[in-house]
């Protein structure tokens, strides 16, 4: 099977069930090595008049390394398919794992010259365009700091502009 580009605004999605529900991979490429997480926080919408994605990610996860190298990432969706491997990839770090990918069962491909997986059922390629690590004094309370950051490692947020969307066809 093969993509095709779609016009994001054409989606008949939800984000809510796609993002919360049934995860996605955030996926980047850093000097020809390809790494990915899971991730099921994240949100999609306009912004400086743009269709954009916004992500979370933080510091210690290796995906960033690959997020902060490029100006690009993708962000891969499934349909509630994969979640074992998705399971795998957002618990085994890729320091620690260098073929985790492959150990998940998922296969790398390209698309629009970003990388992503043969699996997915929709594909966000994504252009960053903003990042900003959060910070306590901007919470306005502090139940989601105790509950969410009892370490202190707060995500640092991106607002990348969705370039292109392609879907299985």
């Amino acid at each position: 099977m093969s993509f095709e580009v779609i016009d994001v605004k054409d989606l008949q999605a939800n984000p809510w069930k796609m993002i919360g529900d049934e995860w996605m991979l955030i996926t980047a490429e850093k000097a020809g090595k390809v790494n990915t997480m899971t991730a099921s926080w994240g949100g999609v919408g306009i912004m400086w008049g743009k269709t954009v994605a916004t992500v979370y990610i933080r510091p210690q996860r290796y995906t960033k390394e690959f997020v902060d190298a490029g100006s690009s990432f993708t962000l891969s969706f499934f349909g509630g398919r994969e979640k074992k491997a998705m399971g795998h990839l957002g618990s085994v770090s890729g320091r620690d794992e260098s073929d985790k990918i492959v150990n998940a069962g998922l296969h790398i491909t390209e698309v629009d010259g970003q990388p992503s997986f043969e699996e997915a059922e929709l594909v966000l390629v994504c252009r960053k365009l903003y990042a900003q690590e959060m910070k306590p004094d901007c919470f306005f309370g502090s139940e989601e700091i105790e509950k969410w950051y009892p370490d202190k490692d707060f995500h640092t947020m991106y607002i990348a502009e969705i370039v292109k969307a392609y879907q299985k066809n």
